[in-house]
């Protein structure tokens, strides 16, 4: 096998942007992602929480509207009641038994290297003095809480979805200068406060503390909106918050602007105060994924109960429902946006020039039935030096051979390091046929 180096413009590393959009709509204490219906599974069990499932629930094993990290255990049935473990631990009766082995451990103070099996699939280590935990885990606590052989695991699946907290306003205190029934502390809001006053200079709106009103007494509507879902930021000017009432579009906000205010846009035909058509109702917050809503205007004048009192819809019950609260099902709230994902991507140019690359080690290479070896003993391994090469030309005309003509099929293109280490293979979808003369060029490409 020959190595060849890349040369000097054969590997170029860029950037792919992507804007990938995703809809949220909210309905009944439901989350919908992106019009995913609902998919019921056939397992029984419990999920990560240690709730219940039952064969109606969804098939990913997360709510309506979550998304799974890397998909497993898809309808996967709960089997914690069997007595097995993993790697087997087979008793005296020759049968795998968790139970004994952990009881064979206590009397030998072996650590354990064994998990419970569930049937489904999860990350476990075993602490032992490589030092190898999981990145939740702190150097302390690793230290501190487990003992040599203790088995640390986690849980799959890993989901995450929005949120929607409604702060209610109250009087702060000295000490808790943040929104809340008697002035509790919100620590989310609190954690945001920097912030939206950093984020002032894009417009007042976000200041805690303005001409418009101050956050910490306001009743406030917070919508988080995990990182998995934009990427790196939410691209300005793509937010868009539409409230139905009864069906009916009852208001829109959208950013039009770019500078994160929430300015409503539509309203619908019953609202008693009028459309407040260029009113800010909130702010984005495109780089920390969070939305912040403060518009308190009636947008219908009709009256339902939402998140526990009879009130108007507004802005600030949006999404109302999200976080698992009851409400009324006259309220239905559409989010949509598109994020912001940076890729890198390594481009690789391979040359297969004429006069090079034309010897495969597939055996079909050689022609069929010759001998391999023409002598060996045991100093002496030689191979047969006339071994024919196969005639792949094909003629045109019925029962006559082409001449010969020396050609290889490129399958399989392999990157090593400097060291000569295997780091990755390119598998052609089809082989292509490379003759003597020929140049051949292939492009590979890598996103890290």
């Amino acid at each position: 096998m020959s190595f060849r180096k890349f040369g000097e413009n054969d590997v170029i590393i860029s950037t792919m942007l992507a804007y990938p959009r995703s809809e949220f709509f909210v309905y009944s204490n439901k989350v919908y992602y992106n019009n995913i219906p609902s998919q019921a599974g056939t397992r029984t069990g419990t999920d990560k929480d240690g709730d219940a499932f039952s064969a109606v629930d969804q098939v990913r094993m997360v709510p309506l509207g979550h998304v799974s990290l890397y998909e497993y255990n898809i309808d996967r049935p709960d089997t914690t009641n069997d007595d097995k473990a993993i790697p087997p631990q087979i008793n005296s009766n020759g049968i795998d038994s968790y139970t004994e082995g952990v009881a064979a451990l206590g009397s030998s103070g072996d650590p354990q290297t064994f998990v419970k099996y569930t049937g489904r699939v999860f990350p476990w280590i075993s602490k032992d003095s490589a030092g190898s935990s999981f990145k939740t885990i702190n150097a302390s606590g690793y230290a501190n809480e487990f003992q040599y052989g203790d088995v640390i695991q986690g849980t799959y699946p890993l989901s995450a979805s929005i949120s929607r907290e409604f702060i209610a306003g109250g009087v702060p205190t000295p000490d808790e200068p943040a929104v809340g029934p008697s002035g509790s502390l919100n620590k989310h809001y609190y954690s945001l406060k920097n912030r939206l006053n950093f984020y002032g200079i894009r417009s007042q709106h976000y200041k805690v503390t303005s001409s418009y009103g101050n956050k910490d007494t306001q009743d406030l509507n917070l919508i988080a909106i995990p990182s998995i879902f934009f990427g790196s930021r939410i691209e300005p000017g793509t937010v868009s918050l539409k409230l139905y009432w009864t069906g009916s579009l009852a208001g829109e906000l959208r950013d039009v602007r770019q500078n994160g205010e929430l300015i409503q846009v539509t309203a619908g035909s019953h609202a008693p105060n009028g459309d407040n058509s260029g009113s800010v109702a909130g702010v984005v917050l495109y780089d920390e994924g969070y939305i912040v809503l403060t518009g308190s205007w009636a947008l219908d004048e009709d009256a339902a109960s939402i998140d526990g009192t009879t009130t108007n819809p507004s802005w600030i019950r949006f999404a109302a429902g999200a976080g698992g609260a009851g409400t009324t099902t006259k309220i239905s709230s559409y989010l949509t946006f598109k994020g912001r994902t940076e890729t890198q991507v390594m481009t690789l140019f391979t040359h297969a020039k004429r006069g090079e690359a034309n010897f495969s080690n597939n055996p079909t290479y050689l022609q069929y039935g010759q001998d391999k070896i023409q002598f060996t003993s045991s100093q002496v391994y030689e191979e047969n030096p006339e071994q024919l090469i196969a005639n792949t030309v094909s003629s045109s005309y019925n029962g006559y051979d082409a001449s010969f003509k020396r050609s290889v099929y490129v399958s399989k293109i392999a990157i090593y390091d400097e060291s000569k280490n295997i780091i990755g293979v390119a598998t052609l979808a089809n082989p292509v046929l490379k003759e003597e003369d020929q140049d051949y060029s292939f492009k590979l490409k890598l996103d890290i």
